[in-house]
C-alpha cells in the first residue's frame, strides 16, 4: 500500500449532515432464491456469508446500511473487493433494485419511484461515472459527451455547445474532434467525466472511475476531482478501495466489509480511532502526522506558559505544522474562527512524528 497521503479537501465535512441531499436507511440488498425473506428474519439476517448461502442460497451484498451525505460534500464508500461498495452505490439510484430499506435523494424516495420519476433523476439530477469509459468508438469526442442530451431530445446545435462547454471545464476542448481510440486512458476517463456534467447534475456518483489508470495519471485525475469540486460544488459519492485515494479524496468514508458498514468519519478519525482490527489492517501504513491535524494534539497552556507565540489553524496537518512548531520558542496557539483553542508544542508532536498507525 502506498503510504505516502497528501491531503489537499476542498472542504472538510466530519459530521453527518442535518438536511442530507442523500439519506439511506436500513438499506439491503440480497441476491438469490427468497431474497426478501432475509432482512425481517432475525434467524437468517447476521448469518456469516457462507452460513446464508448454505441455508438459504442467498448472498447478501449489503446488509442494513444507514449513512447520510450532505450537499456538497465528496463522500467516500471504501472497503476490498467482495465489500459491496459497488452495489450499494448501484441502489442509489436504482440500478439495482434494493432488497429493503429506503433511499432518498432530496425530496424523491428512490426506493418507491415509478418508472417515470427514476428516468427524471438520472436524466437530470444525477450522473455515474464507471471504471470502463464505455465511450462509443465511431462517435467523436464531442458527440460522446452529448449523447444523454440527445437522448433527451435536445437539439443538435445546442447539445453541442453545451457539450464543448463541458469539455472546457474538464480541460478536453483540444480534442473535440478526435475518436475514443486516439486518447489516452486518462483523457478517456476525463471524457466519461465530462458526459457525466453535461446534463449538470447536483449529484455524481463513482464507481472505481480510476482503478484500470497507472498510477501518475491516477493521481492527475484525483487532482481533476478535487478541482471541480471546488469550482462546481457538486454532491459526490465516490467508491474506491484505495485508502490513499479515500483520503486525499474523501471529507468522510464509510468503510465496508461484506455487506456492512464498518465505520463512519472523517480520514482523521479511521487513523486516529480505528473502530476494529479491519479498519486498523486499512490504515496501518499510513503516516500519523501526514493525516492527523492540530485539533487532535491540541491542549490548554499550563500555568506560566507564554501565549504570544505563531498561530497556526487547527485544522492543520501535523506534517506541514512542524516547522512552525519546531522552530518556536515558545508554545504554538492553535486557532479555530479567529479565537484561540490552545497550543502545542514540540513535546505535543513527538508521538506522532514518524509513526504509522499499528507501527
Amino acid at each position: 500500500m502506498n503510504s505516502t497521503v497528501s491531503v489537499e479537501k476542498a472542504s472538510s465535512a466530519g459530521t453527518a449532515p442535518v438536511d442530507p441531499a442523500i439519506r439511506v436507511r436500513s438499506l439491503w440488498k440480497v441476491f438469490g432464491p427468497g431474497a426478501a425473506a432475509v432482512p425481517g428474519d432475525a434467524a437468517l439476517r447476521d448469518l456469516p456469508a457462507p452460513e446464508l448461502r448454505e441455508r438459504t442460497g442467498c448472498t447478501a451484498a449489503v446488509r442494513d446500511v444507514d449513512f447520510d451525505v450532505s450537499a456538497g460534500e465528496l463522500f467516500i464508500v471504501m472497503g476490498l473487493s467482495g465489500s459491496g461498495k459497488s452495489t450499494l452505490v448501484r441502489c442509489l439510484t436504482r440500478l439495482i433494485d434494493p432488497t429493503a430499506g429506503t433511499v432518498h435523494v432530496g425530496d424523491v424516495d428512490v426506493t418507491a419511484a415509478s418508472d417515470v420519476q427514476l428516468r427524471d433523476l438520472r436524466r437530470h439530477r444525477v450522473s455515474m461515472v464507471f471504471q470502463h469509459f464505455g465511450l462509443l468508438p465511431h462517435r467523436r469526442v464531442v458527440d460522446n459527451v452529448g449523447y444523454g442530451l440527445e437522448i433527451r431530445g435536445v437539439g443538435r446545435v445546442a447539445r453541442r455547445a453545451r457539450a464543448e462547454e463541458v469539455l472546457g471545464v474538464v480541460g478536453l476542448s483540444d480534442v473535440a474532434g478526435a475518436y475514443p481510440r486516439e486518447l489516452s486512458g486518462g483523457m478517456k476517463q476525463r471524457v466519461g467525466l465530462a458526459r457525466a456534467l453535461v446534463s449538470d447534475p447536483d449529484i455524481l456518483l463513482f464507481d472505481e472511475p480510476f482503478s484500470a489508470l497507472d498510477p501518475l495519471t491516477r493521481y492527475d485525475m484525483q487532482s481533476e476531482i478535487i478541482r471541480l469540486r471546488g469550482e462546481l460544488g457538486k454532491t459526490m459519492v465516490f467508491i474506491t478501495h484505495d485508502l490513499p485515494e479515500a483520503l486525499r479524496l474523501g471529507d468522510r468514508i464509510l468503510v465496508m466489509r461484506e455487506g456492512r458498514t464498518v465505520q463512519i468519519g472523517t480520514g482523521e478519525d479511521l487513523v486516529a480511532e480505528p473502530a476494529d482490527a479491519y479498519v486498523r489492517r486499512f490504515v496501518r501504513d499510513v503516516p500519523a502526522a501526514d493525516v492527523l491535524t492540530l485539533r487532535r494534539l491540541t491542549r490548554d497552556p499550563v500555568d506560566g506558559e507564554p501565549l504570544d507565540g505563531p498561530q497556526l489553524p487547527d485544522s492543520t496537518v501535523v506534517r506541514d505544522a512542524v516547522r512552525t512548531v519546531l522552530s518556536a520558542d515558545r508554545p504554538t496557539r492553535v486557532m479555530r474562527d479567529g479565537a484561540v483553542v490552545g497550543v502545542v508544542t514540540p513535546a505535543d508532536l513527538a508521538g506522532v512524528l514518524g509513526a504509522t498507525v499499528g507501527g
